[in-house]
């Protein structure tokens, strides 16, 4: 392991959450960049640093590979994938195709109970704006995201966002620093929009939210060079 890393040791676990502890704890530390992309890191440290055994730690590299989080070759180092822009506007594209169907659908669908449900988590992205808790916010960001799919009664087409997102969610991390207000605002006006029924309110509501992404990312590659691939990227 490279760097100045530190990966605190997990307490003893049943067996059959070892593996889902070790891939929470690593993904939560690439999505904060406590491991920075670029990063060189090891099953043995891994196992090591987390007091399991190998075999939980290389189930998490292998579901972290298969999300986009780390570059696994055979008898090279592990790392920690790069930022791709060009994958970060793919997975834009698909969220908006498909969230602005399911926002559209919620609109009509939800009831006084799931708009409760969905303000609440807004009350909690608020608390976290005000405690700075940014991965908070960011988890209470996709709870949201995920509750519209769900009460749509399209909860699979959250798990398609899930699997080509992982470059977003870098890029959304580091853009907290000054637009999660911004990002809050966003969810208010599409929030107000599914409570009163109107999806022509709703659906252009929510593409604007995640076409942010596309400006954001441009100030975010200047501050952050070393964090991206060397890349051709077209809009």
């Amino acid at each position: 392991m490279t760097g100045s890393v530190q990966l605190r040791a997990l307490e003893t676990l049943n067996r059959p959450s070892v593996a889902d502890a070790v891939f929470d704890a690593l993904h939560q530390q690439i999505l904060s960049l406590d491991l920075p992309p670029g990063a060189k890191i090891s099953e043995v440290d891994v196992a090591k640093a987390m007091g399991v055994s190998r075999q939980p730690v290389r189930d998490a590299f292998y579901r972290l590979s298969k999300l986009g989080f780390l570059t696994i070759r055979p008898q090279r180092a592990t790392c920690v994938s790069v930022i791709s822009e060009s994958a970060v506007l793919q997975a834009q594209f698909i969220r908006t195709a498909i969230e602005a169907e399911t926002v559209r659908i919620a609109c009509l669908k939800l009831t006084p109970a799931d708009h409760a449900a969905l303000e609440a988590i807004l009350d909690g992205q608020r608390q976290a704006i005000l405690d700075k808790r940014p991965l908070e916010f960011q988890a209470l960001d996709d709870q949201f995201h995920r509750e519209i799919c769900v009460r749509a009664g399209h909860g699979h087409a959250w798990e398609i966002i899930r699997e080509n997102k992982a470059h977003m969610d870098r890029v959304r991390y580091l853009s907290l620093a000054f637009a999660s207000n911004e990002a809050f605002e966003d969810h208010v006006r599409v929030m107000d929009a599914i409570r009163a029924r109107n999806p022509d309110e709703a659906v252009p509501g929510m593409r604007t939210h995640l076409a942010r992404i596309r400006k954001q990312i441009i100030r975010i590659r200047a501050e952050h060079m070393q964090f991206f691939a060397q890349e051709a990227v077209d809009d």
